[in-house]
């Protein structure tokens, strides 16, 4: 009777769950990974904010303020001096030239690269010296030029030689627009074999087979399959030479010194000795470039993304 009465009255035990030990995180090889991949573009970061968004930043405050720093917009009406139109001038008809040239020539060359039955060591080759021509420039290539088109150049004197062709009797000078555009060619031709190359290799051999099955000829082909295709590539690509030419300072200075008024050379000139007598006026020309090399490359940019859905 006791103990079955001390079961009886026994209370009942509440269950009461385990609370559950929480264990130490530790860090994954993943986010290991992770961090050492933000870590290893953060060069990058770096040099994008100290050479390029905080100088812009610093051009575009100062474009909008005079001398005392106070707000005005005098300095782009200025812009419209006639000395100042005429280096824009200048700058854009060279850049259009050299850009229309080069992506010409480079475009055929990198044509018969790909598509044209050449033999097979030309193509390594011309993409070889594409990537380094394309990146030659500076005193270096204004040197060159000088020597071999100068008024007793090499080419100048065997021409006048053994042809009997006197170049600079012509008119031509490579101090002068011509002179620059050519000088400018010897980098802008490899840029655009370099751009193009993989736009031709975008073909498929089945559309032209496809064309051939169906009676076309080549120029049909050309006309309506393969220049649809390639021509946001090509416009791209020739929007990309041009501000790259627009924003070349080193080769136009070495080669012409201030004989060729770009705006590029003027805005050298103001940075080195304030000829313009306003300094927030250079901010103005300098952000004018930006605006006009910034344009170029956003075409190229939306060209170039519209050429690869064409593609697919």
């Amino acid at each position: 009777m006791t103990a079955s009465s001390d079961i009886g009255s026994a209370e009942p035990q509440l269950l009461v769950p385990p609370v559950p030990t929480p264990t130490p995180q530790v860090r994954g090889p993943q986010e290991s990974s992770q961090f050492l991949t933000w870590l290893g573009v953060a060069p990058f970061f770096l040099f994008a904010l100290l050479f390029l968004i905080l100088p812009t930043g610093f051009l575009m405050v100062g474009a909008f303020q005079d001398s005392h720093g106070h707000f005005t917009l005098a300095n782009f009406r200025d812009l419209f001096q006639p000395g100042v139109l005429e280096a824009y001038w200048i700058s854009f008809k060279v850049s259009a030239a050299s850009a229309i040239g080069g992506a010409v020539i480079g475009s055929l060359l990198a044509w018969a690269a790909v598509q044209g039955r050449l033999p097979g060591w030309i193509r390594p080759t011309l993409m070889t010296f594409s990537g380094v021509a394309s990146n030659f420039a500076g005193v270096p290539l204004a040197f060159a030029f000088i020597c071999t088109l100068g008024r007793v150049g090499l080419v100048t004197v065997l021409l006048k030689k053994y042809v009997g062709l006197n170049l600079y009797s012509t008119g031509f000078s490579i101090l002068s627009f011509t002179g620059l555009t050519v000088t400018y060619l010897y980098f802008q031709i490899p840029l655009m074999v370099l751009i193009v190359t993989p736009a031709l290799d975008g073909l498929k051999r089945e559309w032209r087979e496809a064309c051939d099955c169906l009676g076309g000829t080549s120029l049909q082909y050309w006309r309506y399959v393969a220049l649809p295709v390639l021509w946001p590539s090509v416009l791209g690509a020739t929007l990309l030479l041009f501000a790259n030419s627009f924003g070349a300072v080193a080769t136009a200075y070495a080669l012409t010194g201030s004989s060729l008024n770009i705006v590029t050379i003027l805005l050298y000139a103001q940075i080195r000795g304030d000829v313009l007598h306003n300094q927030n006026l250079g901010y103005a020309l300098a952000l004018g470039m930006i605006l006009v090399t910034g344009l170029s490359n956003g075409g190229y940019i939306w060209l170039r993304a519209r050429a690869e859905r064409g593609r697919r």
